[in-house]
C-alpha cells in the first residue's frame, strides 16, 4: 500500500481524503509563482494544501487564505496547515470562489490557482474526484472573475493544460487583465509543451516574458532548470 501523505522537505502533505492528489503542476505553481510582493495570498482550489504550503515556505511575510469546495479536501487541507511551520499563517475555507467573492474580502497581492481542467470530456464516476478535475464547478471565466479581488499591482499566476491557453488569454483580456510571464513546461527534451505557467497583471508590462522549462532529459532524470525550480521542496531521491 502506497503512502498517504508526500513528505516534502520542511512540510508534509497528507492527501488521503482529497480527490486530487499531489501533482507536479501544483508543485511547479507552488515553486513558480512570484511573490516577491506578496503579503496576502489566495489559492483558489487548493486541495490538499500543497501550494499554499510552498507559497508560505517562500514568503515569510505573506498571509495566505486556501479557498477549496469540496469540504473533506478542505478539512484536510486545514489539517496540513496546522502540522506546518506557518500554522498561524494560512487557514483554508470551505467554499466556492463564487460565493466568497460576495464576501468582498480585502484585495489581494497575488492570487494563485490550479483549477479544474477537463472541459466537456468523460465523466469519472467518482464525484468528488470529477469537482476536482472537470470545470463544471469553476468555469475558466468564473475563475477569471477573481481578478475583481487583485489590487492595482497584484499578480494572477495559473497552471493550465498548454491547449488552454489561447482561451485563458481571451477570457483574461475580457476581465482586462495582462500576460505579463509565460513558461511553456515540457515533459521532456523536444516534446511538444504540455503545461503553461501564466502571470496577468492588471497593469500591462512592455515586455512580457515568455520562456520554457522542461522537466526531464529521460525516464526520472530531470533537468537542471526543473532541480533548481524544485531543489527547496523536494527530498533527495
Amino acid at each position: 500500500m502506497s503512502n498517504t501523505y508526500f513528505q516534502f522537505k520542511q512540510f508534509r502533505v497528507e492527501q488521503e481524503r482529497c480527490a486530487m492528489k499531489v501533482g507536479t503542476d501544483g508543485v511547479l505553481l507552488g515553486a513558480w509563482a512570484n511573490v516577491a510582493s506578496a503579503s496576502r495570498i489566495l489559492d483558489i482550489g487548493t486541495g490538499t494544501g500543497l501550494v499554499s504550503l510552498m507559497l508560505a515556505q517562500r514568503q515569510p511575510a505573506a498571509q495566505i487564505t486556501a479557498i477549496e469546495i469540496d469540504e473533506a479536501a478542505a478539512l484536510q487541507a486545514q489539517e496540513n496547515f496546522q502540522a506546518s511551520p506557518w500554522s498561524n499563517r494560512i487557514t483554508c475555507r470551505a467554499i466556492s470562489l463564487q460565493d466568497f467573492r460576495k464576501e468582498n474580502p480585502l484585495p489581494y497581492d497575488l492570487i494563485v490557482s490550479n483549477p479544474p481542467y477537463f472541459n466537456n470530456s468523460l465523466k469519472n464516476p467518482d464525484k468528488q474526484r470529477t469537482q476536482a478535475r472537470h470545470t463544471d464547478s469553476l468555469s475558466y471565466e468564473e475563475l477569471m472573475q477573481a481578478a475583481s479581488l487583485l489590487n492595482d499591482n497584484g499578480i494572477f499566476a495559473l497552471v493550465l493544460p498548454a491547449q488552454a491557453q489561447k482561451e485563458i488569454e481571451a477570457i483574461a483580456q475580457k476581465a482586462k487583465l495582462h500576460c505579463c510571464h509565460l513558461t511553456e513546461v515540457l515533459p521532456k527534451v523536444e516534446s511538444a509543451p504540455k503545461r503553461v505557467l501564466i502571470e496577468f497583471r492588471k497593469q500591462p508590462t512592455s515586455t512580457p516574458v515568455t520562456n520554457q522549462l522542461t522537466i526531464e532529459i529521460e525516464r526520472h532524470v530531470y533537468t537542471p532548470e526543473f532541480k533548481k525550480l524544485t531543489d527547496a521542496f523536494y527530498l533527495e531521491k
